[in-house]
C-alpha cells in the first residue's frame, strides 16, 4: 500500500532526530515541501500580526519557531538521504561551500539511492522494508 503525500511529509517528523538508516527521495523531497508550506504559513502569520513586515525584512517569531523545530529534523533527512546514496552524512557539510556546494547537493538529493542493502541499512525502496516500516 502506498503511502500519502501528508503521510511522507511528516515521516522525518516521526524520525525527529534519527541520523542512522536511509530515505528514499520521496521521503527527503515531500519534507522539502512541507517545510516550504509551513514556512509560508508562518510567514503570513508573522506579517498577518504584524511580527515581521517586508519593509525591515528579517524573520518573524513563528517563523523563526517554526525555522528551530524543524532544523534537526531537516538535518536528518539529509543525512539520511545521504546515506542512501551510501555517502557518509558528513558530506553535508559540502552545502556551506558556496553556490557548488549547492549544485553538488541537488545532484545527489535527486539521484537514486544504491539499489540492495549498503552499509547504512536496507534499501527503503524494497517491499519488505516498505512494509515494515508503514505497518
Amino acid at each position: 500500500m502506498e503511502r500519502s503525500a501528508v503521510q511522507w511529509m511528516v515521516e522525518p517528523l516521526r524520525k525527529y532526530a534519527t541520523f542512522p538508516g536511509r530515505a528514499r527521495r520521496k521521503e527527503y523531497w515531500y519534507f522539502i515541501l512541507f517545510n516550504i508550506i509551513l514556512g509560508l504559513v508562518a510567514g503570513g502569520f508573522d506579517i498577518g500580526f504584524g511580527l515581521r513586515s517586508f519593509a525591515n525584512g528579517g524573520i518573524g517569531i513563528v517563523g523563526g519557531l517554526v525555522s528551530l523545530a524543524l532544523l534537526l529534523p531537516s538535518i536528518a533527512v539529509t543525512v539520511r538521504r545521504l546515506h542512501d546514496l551510501d555517502k557518509s552524512g558528513w558530506w553535508f557539510l559540502i552545502g556551506a561551500i558556496p553556490l557548488i556546494g549547492a549544485i553538488i547537493m541537488l545532484i545527489w538529493m535527486c539521484t537514486q539511492g544504491t539499489a540492495g542493502r549498503n552499509r547504512f541499512g536496507p534499501d527503503p525502496l524494497a517491499a519488505d522494508t516498505l512494509a515494515r516500516d508503514f505497518a
